[in-house]
């Protein structure tokens, strides 16, 4: 990942190049920070207010200091990007407040064109971090690599009795006829920002929005199912565990309606 802009809080925009963090800071020693990745579009940071609310929930529960200026530091960090696509990404340790711009990953129009392929991994449904967008992704990258090696593109989690959760780093949705399903975030799935909007976005687009606990074969037998997340947004998931979803209309619709959200 290659940083085009830093912004650090009380220091204001900062050479990529220079250490941000202490050696002693929480976040270095165990793991312990809040984060948002806000995806950038014609050069302004998409829906970086929900972001920040949800920052300041996650600085909370972790007991971190208050995200206090998240969004004047993100504002100044995209600002020096000055990139009309991007990811901007926040971090609240326990002794700094930083803001980043990188360039978006590659090949997200291709992946989106193709599709994913996912492999189901079983979790626990609930813990100490649910619903807190924390930096202790370990286990959902150790998911990614080993989803890799069986010939997948990303994980899938079900907890016990198979009931789907979400991927390593998105919401998953499924398609039948109006109704567009997701699991609920009882089940102890993150409360994502693009979820969120997508849910609103369907809504006015002409779709019924479940939520709930469903079984895997729920999701299985679709007649189409997608992922959403911040920066690679709506992505069709083509195939679980073997077997193939159709393509539908659901996840474009969305993805054009998505691509007009600005603020």
């Amino acid at each position: 990942m290659t940083l085009l802009a830093v912004a650090v809080a009380g220091r204001g925009v900062v050479d990529p190049r220079e250490p941000v963090f202490h050696a002693d800071d929480e976040a270095v020693v165990r793991g312990t920070a809040a984060f948002e990745t806000v995806r950038i579009r014609r050069g302004r940071a998409v829906l970086l207010d929900r972001h920040v609310e949800r920052l300041e929930r996650s600085s909370l529960s972790l007991r971190l200091p208050s995200p206090d200026g998240a969004r004047e530091v993100a504002l100044q960090a995209v600002e020096a990007a000055a990139a009309d696509e991007g990811a901007l990404r926040l971090f609240r340790t326990s002794s700094t407040l930083v803001a980043t711009v990188s360039a978006l990953p590659p090949g997200l129009e291709a992946m989106r064109g193709r599709g994913i392929v996912l492999v189901t991994m079983r979790v626990l449904a609930h813990g100490l971090l649910t619903g807190i967008k924390s930096t202790s992704y370990g286990e959902n990258m150790a998911a990614v690599a080993e989803a890799e090696r069986r010939g997948a593109d990303d994980a899938l989690f079900v907890s016990e009795g198979d009931i789907v959760l979400e991927l390593t780093t998105s919401n998953i949705w499924w398609r039948d006829g109006d109704v567009l399903t997701t699991p609920a975030v009882s089940t102890g799935v993150l409360p994502g920002v693009t979820r969120a909007v997508v849910g609103e976005l369907a809504r006015e687009a002409g779709y019924r929005v479940r939520e709930g606990a469903f079984t895997l074969s729920t999701l299985t037998s679709a007649e189409e199912a997608f992922t959403s997340s911040a920066v690679r947004e709506i992505v069709p998931v083509i195939a679980v565990d073997g077997r193939e979803i159709p393509r539908g209309e659901a996840g474009p619709k969305l993805q054009a309606l998505l691509q007009a959200v600005e603020r």
